[in-house]
């Protein structure tokens, strides 16, 4: 078996030309540049093969089935997730963490070929079980990422360094859709995308080898924290600790806001168009859908990286955890006050520009470093849970909430009033939240858990 060297206490690892330039970006200190490289490279390799794979899964889903399929979809992640969280619990708790990563990474790129092969043969719904795939794909290896990050870090310095490492998750989102809509233009099909998708997943798996055998972080936790964790199911683990209760309640709600937000945008797009097509026979409604939405996501992206790369480290530095927590609801709480007032196409459109790059840069890393006090079999089995079928929870709530809202027939304004609603739970929650991660952050030991 490998073996770790750790670094004595009294040596003090000296300060290269990397660990100075990161720290325009954050408090990165002497030697700690490499490791936060080589884990911003990883996350980035597995956001763009993310991201073409799910440019792909759109033109198989709503060619085989339309809009109406995709809703269906929602339903039976959940409905596969009931089953895989256990199935992964028990999987982390039998094997050590290395063999973990290497299984569960060749399993979904073993997948990926078996859907290559299915593909060529004309299998039918083919599109469907694809879909649902994806989405159980992304959430557990940006999830299993995560839990191998908080597993190897200490909380003071993952809070000084996750903001800088999730950069590369907000690079690689764009990266892999920009380059999936390149190849899509140049001919490529769909099945050739997957098996770029495949070679990024090795390509992933790699740098997990080099994050396990050349990267050694400051603290003993890469030693004391390579075997199997203990056996326990991560359903039962969110339901016993009030802690992680309050992890999995506030993404359901802010999944709730953030969903609904794009109803309300989505709706106000639609009828704007129409309301351009009424005075111009010639006017191409789908194009200037696509359009909006071309200029949104790239605005959306634009302003996450900003903020990812130089607000976010430093609101974890000056606010600690709640300023990264409580960013998001503050946000949202801004934009849907302007939007419950009946504002147009243009401030909507910038007031959920500004919710969305809050929520994937501030509240993405306080999502992560939340788990930093937890122990190693919450680590992996509950994040598991929390981030697959609580996440997906929180889609199935939303629709509920915009077809009950539909219903009714609400307007964008009351539409807007129900998030403030959501959003005043949230920051109930959070403020819970803070609590106990305070609380529980100084009762953890400094050393990661055997």
């Amino acid at each position: 078996m490998h073996t770790v060297t750790v670094p004595s206490a009294s040596a003090q690892p000296r300060e290269s030309w990397l660990d100075r330039s990161l720290r325009v970006f954050g408090d990165v200190r002497a030697g700690e540049g490499f490791a936060v490289i080589v884990m911003f490279a990883n996350i980035m390799t597995l956001l763009i093969a993310y991201y073409i794979l799910k440019t792909v899964r759109e033109p198989l889903i709503l060619s085989a089935g339309g809009a109406e399929l995709k809703s269906y979809a929602a339903a039976a992640q959940a409905a596969v997730l009931m089953l895989y969280v256990p199935a992964y619990s028990w999987l982390a708790s039998s094997v050590p963490r290395r063999r973990l990563l290497v299984i569960v990474v060749l399993f979904f790129t073993a997948c990926i070929e078996l859907f290559f092969l299915a593909g060529l043969g004309g299998m039918p719904y083919l599109g469907f079980a694809f879909f649902v795939w994806v989405g159980i794909f992304s959430l557990t290896v940006i999830s299993q990422f995560w839990s191998y990050a908080n597993d190897v870090y200490q909380r003071a310095d993952g809070e000084r360094l996750f903001p800088l490492i999730a950069i590369g998750s907000t690079l690689g989102a764009p990266i892999g859709a920009a380059l999936a809509g390149l190849l899509f233009e140049a001919g490529v099909s769909a099945w050739a995308l997957m098996q770029v998708a495949a070679v990024l997943m090795l390509a992933h798996l790699a740098l997990y080898e080099v994050m396990i055998h050349r990267v050694t972080p400051r603290t003993p936790a890469a030693v004391t924290s390579a075997g199997a964790v203990k056996r326990s199911d991560g359903f039962a683990l969110v339901f016993r600790s009030r802690y992680l209760l309050l992890i999995a309640l506030l993404l359901v709600v802010l999944n709730v806001v953030n969903t609904t937000g794009e109803y309300i945008l989505g709706r106000q797009v639609v009828d704007q168009a129409a309301a351009e097509a009424r005075g111009n026979s010639a006017f191409d409604t789908a194009a200037y859908i696509g359009v909006f939405y071309g200029r949104y996501f790239f605005w959306v992206n634009t302003l996450t990286v900003v903020l990812q790369a130089l607000v976010v480290s430093r609101l974890v530095k000056y606010f600690g955890m709640a300023g990264a927590l409580f960013a998001m609801p503050i946000v949202a709480l801004g934009s849907y006050g302007l939007l419950v007032t009946g504002a147009g196409l243009a401030i909507t459109r910038w007031s959920k520009t500004a919710e969305n790059a809050t929520d994937y840069s501030a509240m993405n890393t306080a999502k992560q470093m939340l788990w930093l006090p937890t122990t190693r079999e919450e680590k992996y089995s509950a994040k598991q849970a929390i981030d697959t079928f609580f996440v997906r929870g929180g889609d199935l709530l939303a629709a509920g909430v915009v077809f009950v809202g539909t219903w009714l027939e609400f307007s964008g304004p009351q539409f807007a009033g129900g998030n403030i609603a959501f959003i005043a739970i949230a920051f109930v929650l959070a403020i819970a939240l803070a609590r106990e991660y305070q609380h529980i952050s100084a009762k953890a030991p400094q050393t990661a858990p055997k």
